[in-house]
């Protein structure tokens, strides 16, 4: 069986959580992601909604809705403040444990990102194995007519399933063998269980790339679930990966099906969308009282159409349990279970059958510990095929490529240099033989511990994969390269550097910010008129990160993959190796 190395262009990558019992901050995703013990225990507090003109609750179908996102191929259990937790057996207890407590079952809802920016165990696998763990929870499910209405699995897209262009997608959810496979599966078989978007069309025809939405159906009564993914998508995803689909509106996609299923006799509507915002910690219980939302999924809730009950969000790897008020005051209850497995919301729903409308709601966000019942139950199915695919993958991610003599870190100077990031930037500059190397600093997802340093390691630090493209720029060019770091960025993206030195000035607006005079290309002043070779990966070459400028390269030629560059630079180091910030990049404050 042949291991693919998974081209990864843009996201996250599954790190154990900080062991503290205090707040922790990681950049995942490209969001800085907090978690605390007290986050959880907030999380955990229910919110409630009841309709009070709603009568005869004896007669109401009550029934529940799990929620997961960003599950990011996370198969094998994590750690979080010191206790073991998720994965996909742990997470498949849980889930099950509660499907079994309702009467009538529950509806598994995934709101993206399910794949990609994966750990080992999954990516080499092209995250088949992650397809097949929901299938291993689906029940009455049927792969031939995916829309049935007992299925009790629902997913939708996140900016992952984009990673390797829609062609991979569609291939993931509806089976055909990869072309470095078979893996696991002698006939990979593709979700068993439906996927559905609203937002996401052909550019040729309009005609959207998988079914809006699904109708579900408990005891007599109906339940819809529409699925959307961020419209912003094509900036985080390399343009390779959404060539040839344009992602609407997602309020104004979501609302134009609502008339259809009205029309259906549908009442209860439920939306799964890949887009969300981290709630804020208040230090006590949820509240219950009607808010507003954050960020793009705020302005998105607030658009939605009053038949939407409950959205289940994703994307900002945070916790959201919040009944929020649309632009018309009505109650829509919003969650979000963090990521990578380590929680899920817990949804209690109960219809009115004589309107077929969604009457109470309430939600609680559960963590997923390793450690507790029923996360200590054993499923053998779920185990079996995680072990199947760690084994699979292990003679690959134990190889040891080098050793490091302290440990090589991500972590900042005041002006954004890091000693990680110069290891990584010399080993593009080398591998392509240029004057300068960037790396864009979401690129780096861990830290490099001391000692011996596996290939697992360093796909752990550079999980994504991207060829290396050496390209031409003017010095003018670079200059306003340089300049993208703030220009049009929600944060700072300070770029890693080999061969180039330079300064910029806190005090600047963006724009202006960095010296002119005081750029240095290998020890020499930049000419502005000079044309140089620089080395960029494949995702910020073409434009990611909203570095436009390298979009306009001359001369371009595609090299080896990132990760297989960084491999082969550290063996031909002396060893023990290591790497220092050496100020190439400072900053006046």
């Amino acid at each position: 069986m042949k291991l693919l190395r998974k081209l990864f262009y843009t996201g996250c990558f599954s790190i154990a959580l900080t062991s503290s019992a205090v707040a922790s901050e990681m950049a995942l995703c490209q969001h800085e992601e907090r978690d605390s013990a007290a986050l959880r225990a907030q999380a955990a507090r229910p919110v409630h909604w009841r309709n009070l003109n709603a009568r005869k609750p004896v007669d109401w179908v009550q029934f529940k809705i799990l929620g997961i996102n960003d599950f990011h191929g996370q198969l094998e259990s994590s750690s979080l403040f010191g206790s073991p937790v998720g994965g996909a057996e742990v997470l498949a207890s849980y889930l099950r444990a509660e499907t079994k407590e309702s009467s009538v079952g529950a509806f598994i809802v995934h709101a993206g990102d399910h794949v990609g920016a994966s750990p080992p165990a999954s990516a080499l696998l092209q995250d088949e194995p992650s397809i097949s763990f929901l299938n291993l929870l689906s029940r009455n499910c049927d792969p031939d007519n995916k829309l049935a209405p007992r299925c009790n699995l629902v997913g939708t897209l996140g900016n992952h399933e984009f990673d390797e262009g829609v062609d991979e997608m569609l291939r993931l959810l509806n089976g055909g063998n990869h072309a470095d496979g078979p893996f696991l599966e002698d006939e990979y078989g593709g979700a068993r269980f439906p996927y559905v978007n609203a937002n996401v069309v052909y550019k040729d025809g309009g005609e959207p790339v998988l079914p809006p939405y699904v109708i579900k159906k408990v005891r007599g009564q109906s339940v819809a679930f529409i699925g959307a993914v961020l419209k912003d998508t094509p900036t985080i995803v390399t343009p390779s990966g959404v060539a040839g689909v344009e992602f609407l509106d997602e309020a104004d996609a979501i609302n134009s099906y609502v008339p259809e299923l009205l029309a259906r006799g549908v009442r209860a509507i439920v939306v799964t969308i890949h887009q969300g915002a981290r709630q804020s910690f208040n230090g006590g219980p949820t509240p219950e009282e009607l808010r507003d939302l954050s960020g793009a999924i705020g302005d998105i809730v607030n658009r939605l159409d009053d038949e939407v009950d409950i959205v289940i969000s994703g994307h900002a790897h945070g916790f959201t349990n919040q009944l929020v008020k649309n632009q018309n005051g009505h109650p829509i209850l919003v969650t979000q279970a963090f990521s990578r497995g380590s929680a899920y919301a817990d949804i209690d729903v109960a219809i009115d059958p004589q309107s077929g409308d969604i009457v109470q709601k309430s939600a609680s966000i559960i963590t997923t510990w390793a450690n507790q019942t029923p996360g200590t139950n054993k499923q053998k199915d779920v185990a079996s095929l995680v072990s199947a695919s760690v084994n699979a993958v292990a003679p690959l991610v134990n190889e040891v490529v080098g050793i490091a003599a302290s440990a090589i870190t991500r972590a900042e100077t005041a002006a954004g240099e890091s000693a990680l990031g110069n290891l990584i930037a010399d080993a593009q500059r080398q591998a392509m033989g240029t004057e300068v190397a960037f790396m864009n600093p979401g690129g780096i997802r861990a830290d490099m511990e001391a000692g011996e340093v596996t290939w697992g390691e360093l796909f752990t630090i550079q999980p994504f994969n991207n060829d290396l493209v050496k390209m031409e720029l003017t010095g003018t060019q670079i200059l306003a390269l340089l300049e993208q770091q703030w220009l049009n960025q929600s944060r700072p993206r300070v770029l890693k550097t080999s061969g180039i030195e330079y300064t910029w000035d806190a005090g600047q607006p963006d724009g202006s910010k960095v010296i002119p005079d005081s750029v240095l290309v290998n020890g020499i002043a930049l000419d502005e008129n000079t044309v140089y070779s620089l080395t960029v990966n494949s995702f910020i070459a073409g434009g990611g990160d909203n570095f436009s400028v390298l979009t306009e390269g001359d001369n371009r030629v595609v090299g080896p993959v990132d990760l297989d560059a960084l491999i082969s630079f550290i063996q031909n180091l002396e060893q023990p190796f290591s790497a220092t910030t050496e100020g190439r990049i400072q900053v006046l404050d």
